[in-house]
């Protein structure tokens, strides 16, 4: 098991956002919470990652016990997250971001990787990061999260925002991700493209999980589709 996550809770002050959760990622199996905003779902993925600590309950990382651990410690033992907005470097270089999310490894061969990877990134390295589109910009973002050699990435809102036709293209590196073994934890508002990645899946409501099985489960499930599939 990569990650096991027992009775979290999270709370701003007063307020109780994720009340007592628990799932599991096995290793090389991509998970998809999916749920209306305000569900807990980005605020499931902040626990985790280290960004708030957790009112209660326990987040197991290959065997290692992460709460209360900084969020910088949580990256460098292989937890990497893509944020919600992707929170890029804007006035700094295409190049110069992946640097930074780099931090040394891998130096001159993991940015060929890259830019292999992301041909349209290396025809834009000199760029500020701002000027990319936000398909350009989420790429980026994901790139950056590849660089810091993740044994496991938690993606969060990858397609928010995003042209249909870039839905797509982020769609597609993602399944090339999961072909490759990448473990992945996904929050994603587009449920139907979320389902059709994901191996197993979580619904989220008002803090708490309302329904889980796999993927193709959860397509076929009544309740599922009218509340977050069109019907």
């Amino acid at each position: 098991m990569m990650l096991e996550v027992e009775g979290l809770r999270v709370a701003y002050g007063p307020v109780e956002a994720v009340h007592g959760i628990s799932f599991t990622v096995e290793r090389g199996e991509v998970v998809t919470l999916i749920g209306a905003n305000g569900a807990g779902k980005t605020s499931t993925l902040a626990a985790i990652s280290g960004v708030v600590r957790p009112a209660g309950g326990r987040v197991v990382f290959d065997g290692r016990d992460l709460v209360g651990m900084a969020a910088h410690t949580i990256v460098a033992a292989g937890l990497v997250q893509v944020p919600e907005g992707r929170e890029i470097l804007a006035r700094m270089s295409v190049e110069e971001n992946l640097l930074m999310g780099s931090r040394g490894r891998g130096g001159a061969a993991a940015l060929r990787g890259v830019w292999e990877r992301f041909p349209i990134l290396a025809q834009r390295r000199a760029l500020p990061a701002g000027n990319l589109s936000g398909g350009e910009q989420q790429m980026l973002a994901i790139a950056r999260a590849l660089l810091a050699s993740p044994r496991m990435l938690l993606l969060d809102e990858p397609s928010l925002g995003l042209a249909p036709l870039l839905v797509t293209t982020i769609f597609e590196i993602l399944a090339e991700l999961k072909r490759q073994g990448t473990t992945m934890l996904l929050v994603e508002q587009n449920a139907l493209r979320a389902l059709r990645l994901a191996d197993r899946a979580f619904v989220m409501d008002l803090g708490r999980v309302t329904a889980s099985g796999t993927g193709a489960q959860m397509l076929q499930d009544e309740a599922v589709a009218k509340a977050y599939l069109g019907g």
